[in-house]
């Protein structure tokens, strides 16, 4: 069923957007194809010096590269998996993504790579088990993570009077009462590309309902109309008829949403760690000083502590022409100390690799770090938490949501919908 689901999404993409996958050159046996989204100045850059070092250590390696735009990469490597020349590897988010093209049989397994490089050693336990293995194997060879948590100012929070960071519900509709009374907006959100929205709908739902519910939610055993879903959306109603949100989030991205806090017209943003790559290295903040980061609060008492992020990582295509070059070349992405810090370090990431020394890591970054360490659960961000197709009915939600909240029960019976169909409810 998941082969014929992946083949009838991959039907659609092409008729819709008449993509021609590109064909991948021939060389060497020791020439690896690679394709990845970091197409951002910063990731890539970091991995254009990390591509560097593994050649000079590999002289007889070719590394072919090809970086796609983040949103364009979500069609165009199902295409190209579809096709007879798809990359040797290529990056992609850890969860229900890889399940789904693992399941579609278009990945190859790397067990023998995993003992080989002795990979459980230098791996935390959790994301080996959560990222990693899929069906009983493993596939994904983990290269960055990222912790989405509240990102604020702390000069506009000083000036509005805000002495201690919120941790309950209460305190945090406190200080954004505060913000807005300032002449702040307490929130930027910057969902033009509808998936920053899912880090409100994620947390909204682990501090009220629970991980495993939302593991049932995620996995199409719980319905968008269940009460707790219902409860939710309120929730996020609440704060949008508050005021609390910078207007029109969908008309900005996330950049905006991070621009409007860095310059002190919003207080805070929703965002992953990768927002701390860009206001140190491209907007020129100071990490501890001009930003810094907080937990998303408690709402309900006794709900176990999740946190939400991706792992990002690379995978091998079932039909790849240089599979032990290429393995080789996933080896050295992990267990490389130096690469696993300039890619943490020039992407806002934490590195995979215990052995990283966290002094590479700004005072925010280590904050993050600790909550995460102190999370009863790692939780995927809800995009790469469900099976893509339900995913893009879930993100049409936020965006509708976000131009009206008026209509957030229909926008539910919409999503069960979808559910129903994704997941043959």
């Amino acid at each position: 069923m998941r082969r014929r689901l992946f083949l009838s999404v991959l039907t659609t993409l092409v008729l819709a957007l008449g993509v021609v996958a590109p064909v991948a050159g021939q060389g060497d046996v020791k020439q690896v194809t690679l394709l990845h989204y970091f197409s951002g100045e910063l990731g890539f850059d970091a991995l254009s010096q990390i591509f560097n070092n593994f050649k000079a250590s590999h002289p007889d390696y070719i590394v072919l590269t090809n970086p796609v735009g983040h949103e364009e990469f979500k069609t165009q490597i199902l295409i190209m998996l579809a096709g007879d020349e798809p990359p040797d590897i290529f990056s992609y988010w850890a969860g229900a993504r890889v399940q789904f093209v693992v399941d579609a049989g278009r990945l190859a397994p790397i067990d023998d790579l995993w003992e080989s490089a002795g990979l459980d050693a230098v791996l935390p336990p959790a994301i080996v088990s959560g990222a990693t293995i899929y069906n009983g194997q493993h596939y994904l060879v983990p290269f960055g993570y990222h912790y989405a948590g509240m990102f604020y100012n702390k000069q506009v929070f000083a000036d509005a009077g805000i002495t201690e960071l919120p941790q309950t519900w209460d305190q945090f509709l406190e200080v954004c009462e505060k913000l807005k009374a300032a002449g702040v907006a307490p929130i930027a959100l910057g969902s033009k590309n509808r998936w920053p929205a899912q880090f409100w709908f994620d947390y909204l739902l682990l501090r009220t309902a629970g991980p495993e519910y939302r593991a049932d939610l995620m996995a199409g055993r719980a319905s968008y109309t269940d009460p707790q879903v219902v409860r939710v959306m309120e929730l996020w109603k609440e704060l949008v008829d508050k005021g609390y949100f910078y207007p029109d989030a969908n008309a900005y991205d996330w950049t905006d949403a991070g621009d409007l806090v860095a310059v002190g017209e919003a207080g805070m943003t929703l965002m992953g760690t990768w927002l701390t790559g860009y206001w140190d290295g491209t907007v020129g903040l100071v990490p501890g000083e001009d930003y810094d980061v907080f937990p998303f609060p408690v709402i309900d008492e006794g709900v176990p502590d999740a946190v939400v992020g991706p792992v990002d990582g690379w995978v091998l295509t079932a039909k790849a022409k240089h599979a032990e070059a290429a393995k080789e070349l996933m080896a050295f992405l992990l267990t490389d100390t130096e690469s696993q810090a300039i890619w943490a370090k020039g992407q806002g990431a934490l590195a995979p690799n215990i052995n990283v020394d966290t002094a590479i890591y700004s005072p925010v970054m280590i904050k993050a770090l600790d909550i995460v360490k102190a999370a009863d659960t790692f939780a995927f961000n809800y995009d790469l938490a469900t099976t893509p197709p339900m995913a893009e009915g879930g993100l049409d939600m936020f965006a509708r949501f976000m131009d009206d909240p008026s209509g957030y029960e229909t926008y539910l019976q919409d999503t069960e919908n979808v559910a129903k169909e994704v997941f043959g409810k």
